[in-house]
């Protein structure tokens, strides 16, 4: 097979996996398409450099476990992806060559020493979240008094309220309010997933006050910026950090925390969770695919390892004094 061939092949194999398999057969969203597409961006400028040829003529069996590895590492010594990153990453390129196997025996051997590759092991850290005091605090930080204070003030709240992802309430538009009493807001998930989030009395009565404000349209964004324009998740992280940081005046444990849209989200869960919300309602409320998900809140949850804690009684177990024994062989046969 000639390189033209091959090359031919790859960019053939590419674009029909992202406009046959992605968008086509599995119908994903742009998010996931955009993410895949930044992977194989990155992996090829990489191989380019790597194999010494241009990217016109890279061929399928130059994608080798080694160029793969050294990628990878690239990832987390040069670019200072986080393990997530890389592995989202690996996830994107094992999605393409199980496409590519089946679409090319021929190069079975090369793809299954990439598919071999695993997945890194991390730690996961415990959620972050805010007290009730400091995100009150952060609530009633923007000015009212201004058309961008009486969005933001809106928006946090709707955000704590709802749990949902930056990527989420950016999206929300005006015909995503319930019409009659506007008690519930339709979130478009993560996934194509939707999902129908209770409102609070509070958050309602605010976002009823807040349509005048906006455009009458159906499609107007709910939370727009001041180009009328869907809000983007540096926005929102902007504006968020802008509140903690006036917060943190009157509410001085803000000083040391960083707060970030999916602080919110995980205070919402640490709270709901804390008022004696079923763990399996919180996932449906947070859009979690699986329950597995939900329950890093129970590890993080301290006060209520302590009220357990105090609600166990200790077993009442005599203090036995150690005392060795004679010799190292009868102490080991005692174990």
């Amino acid at each position: 097979m000639t390189s033209s061939t091959t090359n031919t092949d790859l960019a053939r194999l590419l674009q029909a996996f992202f406009c046959q398999r992605l968008m086509q057969q599995r119908q994903a969203s742009s998010r996931t398409v955009s993410s895949y597409r930044d992977a194989f961006r990155l992996l090829l400028r990489f191989a380019e450099a790597h194999a010494g040829k241009p990217v016109s003529r890279l061929s399928l069996s130059d994608l080798k476990a080694s160029l793969i590895l050294a990628f990878l590492d690239n990832l987390e010594t040069q670019r200072h992806n986080t393990v997530r990153s890389r592995n989202a990453r690996l996830a994107a390129i094992r999605a393409f060559l199980h496409y590519a196997a089946a679409e090319e025996p021929t190069a079975l051997p090369v793809i299954q020493q990439v598919l071999a590759i695993p997945m890194k092991r991390f730690d996961r850290p415990l959620v972050g979240f805010l007290s009730r005091v400091e995100m009150e605090a952060i609530l009633q930080a923007p000015d009212s008094h201004t058309w961008s204070g009486q969005r933001d003030r809106i928006l946090l709240t709707t955000l704590y309220n709802t749990g949902a992802r930056v990527s989420e309430i950016i999206t929300v538009r005006r015909m995503d309010l319930e019409r009659e009493h506007g008690r519930a807001l339709h979130l478009h998930g993560k996934g194509r997933k939707e999902r129908v989030v209770p409102l609070w009395k509070r958050t309602s009565r605010l976002l009823r006050d807040w349509l005048p404000r906006i455009g009458p349209e159906p499609q107007q964004p709910l939370f727009p910026n001041r180009y009328n324009q869907p809000m983007t998740r540096s926005g929102v992280a902007s504006r968020l950090r802008e509140a903690a940081h006036a917060a943190a005046v009157s509410c001085h444990s803000l000083n040391d925390k960083c707060v970030s849209p999916h602080t919110v989200r995980h205070t919402t869960a640490m709270h709901l969770l804390q008022a004696g919300v079923d763990i399996t309602v919180i996932a449906l409320w947070l859009g979690h695919e699986s329950v597995v998900t939900t329950h890093q809140y129970l590890e993080a949850d301290l006060k209520m390892k302590e009220h357990a804690l105090a609600a166990l009684q200790p077993p009442t177990v005599a203090t036995v004094r150690f005392k060795p024994s004679t010799g190292l062989l009868a102490f080991l046969d005692s174990l």
